[in-house]
């Protein structure tokens, strides 16, 4: 006798079984107290930032202004990984979510937001631009930097792409769900696509201004032939690219390392959970307030003075008869240097 097995019939097929979640990467708690430090650093920096711009009307240079909005950015991201570090995740709870989702946002804009400082420095030096077409640019720099991200991160958040990721392409908070079937896609639109241009864009644009001021300085020195004057040109122009080169250094140094580990998660490696790799993973992620701060503030003369100067006043406890005064410093220039040498192409705007 022969059996007939039956045809299957319409009804709905099993689904197949989910595959188990990933394995998390555990973070010791010295690991976590180096990135909470990094965190609050940042915090601190990006404050002390908004606090200069805040405190003194007459450093307010266009490229400040972007410099704000970048540390506004960066003060939120610094925040939200704090919160998510500070808990380490182990699932995607209602506030994970809610992390995920402001770190999502501010750590994409902050990446618009540096791109918009260094096309606004390769516009002002390279093509001069100037006003109105500088307040055109503002308005597109804020349309780009916060609706963008804005609009990822709301449409992340509504697709439930956003959750627990074990730890793999994070340090204890949480991003993209790594249970999400089109988790890479996401990971690259919430993050590491901007993070990949910015790689290859701020790069260029310096290479692209500093050409532009070796032009200028050729150009000027035909036309200068006294030797302290020469001398006085290539003081200048090594001191704006000493602060200009640091730009795109300082966000590929601090970002690397959370690409390597993006890399390492795709391709399966165990060495993704390797201790020191993560502790740089979470340094980069979280300081760029703090390494701005460190750039714009204490290594630029005139902020400094003036921030040292208040220091002092505000420690020092002042008599009736003779009131204290915070000591005004020279009128400064938009690069925020003190004013009185003769300005050259070299002396770059709002660096």
């Amino acid at each position: 006798m022969v059996l007939v097995t039956p045809a299957p019939g319409p009804g709905p097929r099993p689904r197949p079984a989910m595959p188990p979640p990933a394995p998390p990467t555990d973070l010791v708690p010295s690991e976590r107290a180096v990135v909470l430090l990094s965190c609050a650093l940042s915090a601190l920096g990006s404050s002390l930032l908004v606090a200069t711009h805040a405190l003194w009307p007459d450093l307010r240079s266009q490229a400040r202004r972007l410099l704000l909005f970048l540390s506004l950015a960066d003060l939120l991201s610094a925040a939200s990984y704090f919160y998510g570090v500070l808990q380490d995740f182990s699932g995607s709870s209602w506030d994970c979510v809610l992390q995920g989702a402001l770190s999502t946002f501010a750590n994409t804009s902050s990446f618009f937001w540096t791109v918009a400082i260094a096309l606004y420095l390769y516009l002002s030096i390279v093509h001069g631009a100037r006003e109105p077409r500088v307040s055109r640019l503002f308005w597109a720099f804020h349309i780009v930097s916060w609706g963008v991200p804005l609009a990822i991160t709301i449409a992340a958040v509504t697709l439930k792409k956003i959750g627990y990721d074990a730890s793999y392409v994070s340090v204890g908070w949480c991003w993209i769900s790594l249970e999400a079937e089109d988790h890479l896609l996401w990971m690259l639109l919430t993050g590491k696509l901007w993070e990949l241009l910015a790689y290859i864009t701020l790069p260029l644009l310096y290479l692209l201004i500093r050409k532009h001021v070796n032009r200028a300085h050729e150009a000027l020195s035909e036309y200068r032939p006294i030797l302290s004057e020469v001398h006085q040109l290539q003081r200048h122009a090594s001191v704006a690219d000493r602060k200009l080169i640091f730009i795109p250094l300082i966000f590929i140094c601090l970002r690397v390392w959370s690409t390597v580990r993006f890399v390492l998660t795709l391709c399966g490696s165990p060495a993704v959970r390797t201790p020191v790799l993560v502790v740089l993973h979470g340094i980069g992620n979280t300081f760029q307030g703090g390494a701005n701060c460190i750039m714009f503030v204490f290594c630029t003369q005139a902020v400094r003075t003036r921030l040292f100067s208040f220091c002092c006043c505000c420690s020092s406890q002042p008599t009736a008869d003779s009131p204290a005064r915070l000591p005004q410093a020279p009128p400064t220039s938009q690069i925020g240097e003190p004013q009185g040498a003769e300005r050259t192409p070299s002396e770059l705007p709002g660096t």
